[in-house]
């Protein structure tokens, strides 16, 4: 018996067709459904930056990584040489984070943040793939109440999430959430290259 036959025996191993499918199939998603809405979030926050403002991002676990790599290919760079554009991952400062946690609770980590930090004309962008993550949804609550324009990046059904929010950028084709992630990693570095190239002459 080879290693393989035997991997399959114990338990299975992955399943790379049903990988590929689910993957292209959210591949397919982003590049059309979601092309219109990714054009129009990407120039509401190109135009948020142009006039001033600084887009914010939050989310938890894998979101929370999503959040700081926008922050951050906006911030450096993401294909071009050009000024730094202005943006915010709350999710970085450990400080800030345990001491929001340790006196108030955790529902309050981002919403705190965003009234400190989040200015009228600013732009939340709020991650959550199940669209239920409750100090997500409060941070777009802290958004709303202060002016700020909020985008919705989830999956499946929204969740609680969706409704709160301006705009939506929805995987709706997987309810994988490893699926869902892949797209929304697809969404972001889509939005850098459009904001990149909107406010290439600025």
């Amino acid at each position: 018996m080879t290693a393989p036959e035997a991997r399959g025996k114990a338990g299975g191993i992955m399943d790379w067709d049903q990988f590929a499918e689910g993957h292209l199939d959210v591949a397919h998603e982003v590049l059309t459904r979601l092309r219109p809405e990714i054009e129009a979030v990407a120039a509401g926050m190109a135009a948020c930056v142009r006039a001033g403002g600084k887009v914010l991002a939050c989310g938890n676990g894998g979101s929370a990584a999503d959040a700081q790599h926008f922050a951050a290919e906006l911030v450096n760079r993401f294909q071009r040489e050009r000024r730094p554009y202005a943006a915010l991952a709350l999710t970085t400062d450990s400080s800030v984070l345990t001491s929001i946690a340790n006196d108030y609770d955790f529902e309050q980590v981002f919403s705190k943040q965003v009234e400190a930090l989040g200015r009228a004309g600013d732009v939340l962008l709020a991650i959550s793939t199940s669209g239920n993550a409750a100090n997500v949804c409060r941070a777009v609550a802290a958004a709303k109440a202060a002016g700020l324009r909020t985008v919705a990046l989830c999956g499946g059904t929204g969740g609680d999430l969706a409704p709160l929010c301006d705009q939506q950028l929805r995987i709706t084709s997987s309810e994988v959430t490893a699926r869902i992630q892949e797209g929304h990693l697809m969404i972001l570095h889509a939005l850098c290259g459009l904001i990149e190239e909107q406010l290439a002459d600025d």
